[in-house]
């Protein structure tokens, strides 16, 4: 048991390494854009151009690498952003480091992917959702700590100074993977075939549509949160920070909670979850001039739209594939990424259109399509006479 509790805490930061590094350049986008004397938008595509390498490489690079040892492939991954992250910090042609930013996008889906099938494979299988969100809490932690940390070097340090801090992140997790993670063997190998089978079923088309709507209803509205609040909640930048660490805050309390939901009530945990997002947005809609509600309300949303709806979104998907584990992970990945792109794209669009206080619109429509895509992937469990059981999801990374 102790074995698990440290193989599950070394994926943890591992992912968080992993997410820190596609996150993090955020906070330097302005550091970026001096230091290789690009526009601020050039600068973005440091993210841009990372997510879209990741929406491509998510069913395919899992995929390729299926049969190799799990351990010597965390190990091949925790490499490449190591050197990657170190030569980032030396390269001076911006263009050199969109290429490696592409690099090591490649390979990010592999290791996350890794991640859930052996935290899911390592517990009993009802305990499965319960160390698959764990492992959430890193990507958690990456995705909302790793900005702000990346930027406080920057401006207390150096712009180099951050960027090694990717590097040596993965570098720890590298040496902890060597030292302590045991020799993990494919035992059965499955063919790129019997994988890509999984794609002539209907119902991972439908959980795959699920998991782009249900991300897209949030980072349609988080993607833009910033601006929501200075112009609309007229929130001071502190008081905006402040109000982003919350959501940050509620995001990994999410993470615990989702485990426990999970486990115990998969089918009405999903059910109810597009129903109280949407419940929030609305009340984010009707009281956004509001600076204390908003607050709480975005806390009430961070336990919703980052831990629970990361881990509804991975069971989806992975209950949908339970012979294919790898690969289904990398679906979901890329899911996930097609869902942000979507939803911000749905966003700007929609500001455009109407303005910003109208954004909120964006979470509320994904909601509902969402919700009734889950239902009909309901109905198609219930034809086929699978009933989904507590643990299934995550258990099938066995």
């Amino acid at each position: 048991m102790k074995e698990n509790k440290l193989l599950i805490f070394i994926l943890t930061i591992g992912v968080f390494g992993i997410l820190n590094t596609e996150m993090g350049v955020i906070g330097l986008l302005p550091s970026i854009a001096d230091h290789f004397d690009v526009s601020i938008a050039q600068a973005g595509w440091t993210v841009s151009f990372f997510a879209l390498a990741i929406a491509v490489s998510g069913p395919t690079m899992p995929l390729l690498l299926s049969g190799i040892n799990r351990k010597k492939v965390m190990l091949l991954v925790l490499s490449v952003f190591v050197v990657g992250n170190i030569a980032s910090v030396f390269v001076t042609n911006f263009t050199l480091l969109l290429i490696i930013r592409i690099a090591l996008a490649l390979f990010h889906p592999v290791y996350c992917s890794m991640a859930f099938t052996v935290a899911a494979s390592s517990v009993k299988p009802e305990e499965a959702p319960k160390a698959v969100s764990n492992v959430f809490i890193g990507i958690s932690a990456g995705m909302v700590a790793g900005v702000p940390i990346a930027s406080f070097i920057d401006s207390a340090l150096s712009y180099e100074m951050a960027m090694a801090f990717f590097a040596i992140v993965n570098a720890f997790v590298l040496a902890a993977t060597f030292i302590f993670v045991p020799s993990m063997p494919v035992e059965k190998r499955q063919s790129y075939g019997e994988q890509l089978a999984v794609l002539k079923k209907s119902i991972i088309w439908v959980s795959i549509a699920a998991v782009i709507l249900l991300n897209a209803s949030v980072f349609g509205v988080y993607s833009y949160i910033a601006e929501y609040l200075e112009t609309v909640t007229r929130m001071s930048p502190n008081t905006i920070s402040l109000t982003l660490f919350v959501f940050g805050g509620a995001n990994m309390i999410g993470n615990i909670v989702a485990g426990r939901l999970l486990t115990n009530s998969p089918v009405k945990s999903v059910f109810t979850f597009p129903l109280l997002l949407g419940a929030v947005y609305i009340l984010l809609f009707f009281t956004a001039e509001l600076a204390v509600p908003v607050v709480i309300i975005t806390f009430l949303w961070g336990l919703l739209a980052g831990g629970i709806m990361a881990n509804i979104n991975q069971y989806l998907i992975a209950s949908s594939a339970p012979e294919a584990p790898d690969f289904a992970n990398g679906l979901f990945i890329s899911a996930c990424n097609l869902g942000t792109t979507v939803g911000s794209a749905a966003g700007g669009l929609l500001i455009s259109q109407m303005g910003t206080p109208y954004v909120v619109l964006t979470g509320i429509l994904s909601v509902i399509l969402g919700l009734a895509v889950i239902l009909l992937r309901n109905n198609m469990f219930n034809a086929a006479g699978q009933a989904e059981e507590p643990g299934e999801g995550a258990s099938a990374s066995n």
